[in-house]
């Protein structure tokens, strides 16, 4: 069988991109650039120009950073983890595995994020900086499987296998995100209740709805660009390792 029989076997159950698929980026990223001055302006806003709540007093602005992280984090990153991994184990092509790689990062560093900002607006409002109660204890078993998870895309040399085994502990910890959004009502807890997730009305003065939006944006924003230059690199290192596999 010649060798080019061979790479048409190998594509039939995985296709790596071609190589003009990945070109590596030049200049200045404006869409990152913007994200950054959202964010910075959703900060600045949450801090000076928002009402401080009447019973957690200043404490409670960490809300308008942990909550858009762990909203991007769990649903919008552990989500496009999950169905593109799930979309790679049916349809084999490499980009999807770029896709949800990228993704299972950057819900990882979404994820650190609301487990660092969770204790220090926790700290003077429960008193204590952890509580090992249902849903801070299903968010850190979700850190720890996101961490496995980017373990093994290193641990495993064969790509094919790596993918495969990467996309099934995606979907796993995918599995987690509806347990710990239905925590808060499944057991006693000290994490307060939804008051924007909720199938009511969202319980939030105007003023501050209208600062925790602006702040969500902000973040999709931010998760939109750290996002497309993840995956740019992903399909530019693929392509160089495809490249130098051929020679």
């Amino acid at each position: 069988m010649s060798d080019t029989m061979l790479d048409r076997a190998r594509g039939a159950s995985y296709a790596p991109p071609p190589v003009a698929a990945a070109p590596a980026p030049a200049g200045v990223d404006w869409l990152f650039l913007a994200a950054v001055l959202a964010v910075a302006g959703a900060v600045v806003r949450a801090i000076w120009f928002t009402p401080i709540e009447r019973l957690q007093g200043p404490a409670q602005k960490i809300f308008y950073i942990h909550v858009p992280a762990a909203f991007i984090g769990m649903y919008v990153a552990c989500g496009l983890v999950a169905v593109s991994s799930v979309l790679f184990l049916w349809l084999r092509d490499e980009r999807l595995d770029a896709m949800a790689e990228s993704a299972g990062e950057l819900a990882f560093v979404f994820l650190s994020v609301v487990l660092v900002t969770g204790p220090i607006w926790g700290r003077p409002v429960w008193g204590t900086w952890w509580e090992w109660e249902a849903r801070l204890t299903l968010s850190l078993m979700l850190w720890f499987v996101l961490l496995g998870y980017m373990l093994l895309r290193n641990a495993v040399e064969d790509r094919a296998m790596r993918a495969r085994f990467s996309a099934v502990l995606a979907v796993l910890a995918a599995l987690l995100v509806p347990f710990i959004h239905l925590s808060v009502y499944l057991f006693r807890t000290m994490h307060p209740m939804p008051i924007v997730l909720k199938p009511e009305r969202p319980s939030l003065p105007e003023p501050m709805l209208l600062t925790f939006l602006l702040s969500l944006g902000a973040f999709l924003l931010l998760f939109a660009a750290l996002f497309r230059m993840r995956y740019r690199y992903a399909l530019h290192r693929d392509a160089v390792t495809a490249l130098e596999e051929e020679l």
